[in-house]
């Protein structure tokens, strides 16, 4: 037990000072080589201008409406694309009707439907969460399409000899946990992607509010240090989702994948 504490501070205290390294030489670059917080702000102009924006709050509600633009387009992607994958991994014919119309709208950037976003929706929260769905929906048919088509046939032979011979119950009991690995990995790609989405859409004008659009406003007024606050902050709140998702999904619906928890 003391060991795998001292273990933990140690690889913690390796994590902290990399990131003061990096930290410092951010801010030894910034003030004694590049002389200019225009082509790079110093770490310490970047939390100057920090605290002035979360004194003003605005910082608050840019988030908010981040996360809602990107609510907005994972639950979409939910809803559309995994019942998708299911039924292209399970029924060959549904497979072959829409497998040729993904590989065509796939290839598509997100950022070419924003166009349509706007024509359709306006500058709306809907418009950003189309584009963040039509960034998230491939990865989550293409797992999802996968782990069903790799679902051991000799499960489910197994499940008919027992008695489960439709195929509603087949889906419920056999392929979800099996292909559940390929799914959530599916998801958690799309996240990352979904995240990039919504900053270039809410950068490029399908929204007039949001972290994205914040960094295209503070650019045209050259505030890099507020530019550099948002994109950090992008970061940080991009982190915290994956590892929140990662936390649930392994202490919930992938914790018997790790075998025995002693």
């Amino acid at each position: 037990m003391k060991m795998n504490f001292i273990k933990t501070i140690e690889e913690k205290g390796i994590e902290v000072l990399s990131l003061i390294t990096a930290v410092a030489i951010w801010q030894i670059v910034a003030d004694k080589v590049v002389h200019d917080t225009f082509l790079l702000p110093s770490f310490y102009d970047v939390m100057r201008a920090f605290f002035t924006i979360v004194k003003s709050g605005l910082i608050f509600t840019d988030i908010l409406t981040s996360l809602l633009h990107f609510s907005i387009g994972i639950v979409a992607a939910f809803i559309i694309g995994i019942p998708l994958g299911i039924s292209m991994g399970w029924f060959k014919k549904a497979n072959q009707a829409i497998d040729p119309i993904i590989e065509i709208l796939r290839p598509i950037p997100p950022l070419a439907w924003i166009p349509f976003a706007i024509v359709w929706f306006g500058l709306t929260h809907q418009a950003a969460g189309f584009v963040i769905f039509i960034g998230m929906i491939f990865p989550i048919i293409i797992n999802t399409y996968t782990g069903f088509k790799s679902v051991p046939k000799v499960y489910v032979e197994a499940a008919k000899v027992l008695g489960c011979t439709r195929n509603i119950d087949l889906i419920r009991f056999i392929a979800i946990p099996s292909a559940m690995p390929s799914i959530v990995s599916g998801i958690r790609v799309a996240m990352g992607v979904g995240w990039m989405c919504l900053v270039a859409a809410e950068m490029f004008g399908v929204s007039d509010r949001g972290l994205g659009y914040q960094i295209w406003h503070y650019y045209y007024l050259h505030r890099m240090d507020v530019v550099l606050v948002y994109m950090l902050i992008l970061g940080f709140m991009g982190l915290l989702i994956d590892r929140f998702f990662r936390y649930y999904v392994d202490a919930k619906l992938l914790r018997w994948t790790s075998g025995t928890v002693v």
